[in-house]
């Protein structure tokens, strides 16, 4: 199979794989087909307000100043005397859409659903909006549309300001509430003169939803800390004391308006969000109006050990918290509308001031709309699985929900409401037990078949390996001399069985694919399995012990690569081991400065995975330190090489170029920082320069020599620069450490080659990239080649958790991007900083190809090996894959091997860039030629 061939279908393969975690852990936990429940008494309200000020803390709001007196003073006096209050409880992701999703819809939304857009709606859902006679809206574009979107006829209304309105160096962006307060306060003052809406406004089932994204911005732009947000905290206080006011005004004061004011998410310390810090997960609840408990004085002790209530001197009040869904269901009881039918919330029955009886007619309704999604969900596993290998989940069986039902239609009969509340509650705990228990039905035989087709790939590409890149002792198999179509005939026989078996359960299309790929995988498997009696036949002439041995070391390292994702100081443990590697090798005797350099360079290396991820002050005077030392190392490299290598004029005037474009890149964030300081905006000759950087910097070096270094330091100098205006601080150190030391492991693998005698010295600096490669100089694989992919692969997870872990790419800080844009799009942002990480990846593919030409080999021996460790790498963290414990850990769990797999299928392609990289030349302009 020649190696295009062999990518594509390695590409194919691993793609598969990929796309399977999503089918086996996230699909969209929604059914449909639910009937909509609704409280049979009269609710308690009118009407509601919801308030959500995006990005706001728990603490936040809730701690006192110095002198005693509250920041939200309204708010304060609201928890003190007429309201109820808590914190809620979000859950990771920790974003606007999912956050927004699970307050109003009521439900968790899944990754897959997130990751498609903050507008659009991937998956339709049921919402309180969606339930109500009319809904108001006003705020941002980013979050409005997606709930107007998915209700079912246009009694949904959105008013929302311009995109560019969102904008991270702006002077204030608590202008964004003010703007939000304008319009409500418009909105009622037009009502009094429009009769038509005058009317809307004073039926019932009404909902008034104010998003004030005012907060979030300025957290992200100055701090949580910083003057503006508090100050913004301050005027959202005094804007919902002002709304409360002309509401109660504009319905006379009629004791029928009920009003939430909450949270979509927190905030680090720092400015970002996504992760599970509690700063990030914790936000405040406060409920007051028509049918809600009025300050509840408390004398006892409360069930809270986190220390909040002394902090914030509301000891004496009674806290009660939530889940972020809890609030759904308990917005859609205080105006009686049906609750949103995909809600998992439970009703906080504490908040409601109300009969017992309506108390435990809504936890009913709950119970019913919770149960019918189980039902939904039973139903369709049932008739899409053969009955005899249906396990039903035995604590909801069909006869004890009857059982279920029945018990607490009696109870409520008999005014037991006490006892009906407490047994809903363990209905609802069941039922959504149930709901998850046939939501991962499939998990097991779909992880099976995953596993099969992973072990057949490797298996597969170790036979390749050593039937074409190793010297065994060929003599023809036994499995060679029989007809291959008994082979042919099975795999056929087992393709049939497995397509008849889905077919009979109606299983979805992807299941096909993840079932039968296993099949053509274990075939060319066995078709090649003459070369693993090649290798029995051969072992008594190879080196057993040196086998094992490098079988046990390439383990150890695996393992230490599987435990450096979940903590990074593991990179260290294994920068300082392989800066002893020329010591122990004895390369030490024959290169005693490219030794010590190797040494020191790694441990240079090993401080970056030591330091914080997350919580970073940006430290900009690193940043211009990190270009200067750039150009230093540069200057140093072109000068010591002059003697070796003449470099031609057009080559020095580039590299002249590209180091004083380095120059301006250290300078641009001290520019872009100092302006933002002043609230000055982002200058616009730093975003051009920025993004002209960006869009050249894989281009500039297909301009220069194809000279070994000369192309290598071309890339370098090139990658830098975007590097240094995406940095902050002291990541943007990162690259030149790295590249310092790619440089050694070029010079110091070459007299690995000189010490095992495979080759003669050749000068690295008269080696072209572009020149053919002598096939008959091309070896065959060896012991040593393992250790050089382990090498690589290191130096490639190095790469990516250097400077960053899962937190830190769940965490958003915008900070990074800010010389090329500072109005919010998460995908623009999202791509930068995806780049940002590729970039140390491409240094270290160059290197690898460098090295691959320096020790004669065909590129694809040593990928094949490395994507054996790749693979056996991606299988670890399929294991390690979990649905329980805290979200922050699932989420985790599944992105560790999400990054893997991702980081094979983008070798693969990458591969195929940096060979272009390295290898091809662009020529602008051709010499004049001269005739007689």
């Amino acid at each position: 199979m020649r190696m295009i061939t062999f990518l594509l279908v390695g590409l194919i393969v691993h793609v598969v794989f990929f796309l399977s975690i999503f089918d086996i852990y996230f699909t969209s936990p929604l059914v449909h087909g639910m009937t909509p429940q609704v409280t049979p008494l009269a609710p308690p309200a009118s009407r509601l307000v919801l308030v959500v000020g995006d990005g706001l803390r728990a603490d936040s709001l809730f701690t006192l100043l110095p002198n005693g007196s509250s920041r939200a003073p309204y708010l304060r006096s609201v928890i003190e005397e007429k309201g109820t209050w808590g914190v809620s409880h979000t859950r990771v992701p920790t974003e606007s859409r999912p956050g927004h999703v699970a307050l109003i819809a009521g439900f968790y939304e899944d990754v897959s659903a997130i990751a498609k857009g903050w507008k659009e709606n991937p998956v339709e859902f049921d919402s309180v909006f969606n339930e109500t006679r009319h809904t108001w809206s006003w705020g941002s574009p980013d979050i409005l549309p997606m709930f107007a979107k998915g209700a079912s006829g246009d009694h949904v209304y959105t008013h929302t300001y311009p995109a560019a309105e969102e904008d991270f160096a702006s002077t204030d962006a608590s202008r964004l509430d003010t703007w939000v307060f304008t319009q409500v306060k418009s909105f009622f003052q037009s009502a009094k003169s429009n009769s038509s809406l005058r009317a809307s406004l004073l039926e019932d089932e009404n909902i008034f939803f104010l998003h004030l994204l005012g907060l979030d911005t300025n957290g992200h732009a100055h701090r949580p800390m910083s003057q503006e947000y508090l100050e913004n905290i301050g005027l959202v206080d005094a804007g919902v004391a002002e709304l409360v006011s002309m509401v109660e005004d504009f319905f006379g004061h009629d004791g029928r308006t009920a009003y939430v004011f909450t949270s979509d998410h927190g905030m680090t310390n720092w400015g970002s969000h996504g992760a599970g810090h509690p700063s990030e997960t914790l936000t405040p609840l406060v409920v007051w109006g028509a049918g809600v408990h009025s300050a509840h004085k408390v004398t006892e002790p409360q069930p809270y050990t986190d220390g909040f209530l002394q902090d914030w001197k509301l000891e004496h009040l009674r806290r009660v918290d939530v889940n972020q869904a809890d609030i759904a269901p308990l917005m859609a009881s205080l105006i009686g509308v049906p609750f949103p039918v995909n809600s998992v919330g439970v009703l906080p029955v504490l908040y409601l001031n109300n009969s017992d009886h309506f108390k435990a007619e809504s936890m009913y309704t709950n119970a019913i709309q919770v149960l019918e999604q189980y039902k939904i969900k039973m139903t369709q596993k049932k008739e899409t699985t053969l009955s005899f290998l249906f396990t039903p989940y035995q604590l909801l069986t069909e006869s004890k929900q009857s059982e279920f039902i029945h018990k607490a239609k009696i109870l409520i009969q008999l005014e037991k409401y006490e006892d009906t509340i407490s047994l809903c509650r363990s209905l609802i705990a069941h039922a959504l037990e149930g709901l998850a228990y046939y939501h991962t039905y499939d998990r097991f035989f779909l992880g099976c078949s995953v596993v099969l087709g992973f072990v057949g790939w490797t298996s597969y590409v170790v036979l390749v390996i050593l039937k074409t890149h190793a010297n065994l002792n060929r003599r023809p198999s036994l499995l060679q001399q029989i007809p291959g179509h008994a082979l042919v005939r099975l795999c056929l026989c087992v393709t049939v069985v497995i397509t008849v078996f889905l077919l009979i359960q109606r299983s979805p299309v992807t299941y096909y694919v993840y079932c039968l790929l296993p099949v053509p995988l274990w075939y060319s498997v066995l078709k090649e399995s003459g070369t693993l009696t090649d290798l029995i036949r051969s072992a008594p002439s190879l080196p057993l012990w040196k086998c094992f041995g490098y079988f046990v070391l390439v383990s150890f390292g695996i393992e230490l690569l599987v435990v450096s994702f979940f903590h990074r100081a593991m990179l260290t443990v294994g920068l300082a081991i392989l800066s002893l590697w020329p010591f122990l090798s004895g390369l030490y005797v024959k290169a005693k400065f490219r030794s010590v350099s190797w040494c020191v360079g790694c441990l240079c290396l090993a401080a970056f995975p030591l330091m914080p991820v997350v919580g970073r002050e940006p430290n900009i005077h690193l940043v211009t330190f990190a270009g200067l030392l750039t150009i230093f190392t540069s200057a140093c490299y072109l000068w010591s090489s002059r003697r070796r290598t003449t470099l031609h004029v057009s080559d020095r005037q580039q590299f002249v170029t590209q180091m004083l474009h380095v120059a301006v890149c250290a300078y641009i964030p001290s520019l872009t920082h100092s302006s933002l300081q002043q609230k000055q905006g982002l200058p616009l000759f730093n975003q051009i320069i920025s993004w002209t950087t960006l869009a050249s910097s894989m281009l500039v070096p297909l301009l220069s020599s194809t000279r070994l270094f000369h192309r290598l330091l071309s890339i370098f100098l090139s990658l830098t620069g975007t590097y240094l205006l995406l940095s902050t601080g002291s990541e943007a150190l990162f690259p030149p450490v790295l590249s310092w030391l790619m440089f050694v492991w070029i010079n110091i693998e070459q007299e690995a080659m000189l010490a095992q005698g495979v080759s003669g010295r050749q000068e690295l600096s008269t080696i072209d990239f572009s020149a053919n490669i002598d096939i008959a100089k091309i070896r065959q694989l060896k012991l040593d080649d393992i250790r050089r992919s382990y090498f690589f692969v290191f130096f490639i997870i190095t790469a990516f958790f250097g400077t960053g872990n899962i937190a830190s790419i769940n965490s958003f800080d915008p900070a990074s991007v800010y010389c090329f844009l500072t109005v919010f799009n998460p995908f623009i942002m999202g791509g930068l900083m995806m780049w940002k990480v590729i970039i140390p990846f491409i240094i270290v593919m160059c290197t690898f190809e460098t090295i691959q030409v320096v020790t004669q080999l065909s590129s694809r021996s040593l990928f094949l090996i490395v994507l054996v460790i790749s693979d056996l790498m991606a299988l670890h963290f399929f294991f390690l894959v979990q649905d329980y414990g805290s979200w922050l850990d699932i989420g985790t769990s599944i992105s560790h091997y999400v990054i893997v797999m991702s980081m094979t299928i983008f070798l693969m392609v990458l591969s195929v860039v940096t060979h272009i990289l390295t290898s091809q030349r662009l020529i602008l302009w051709r010499p004049k030629m001269h005739f007689p």
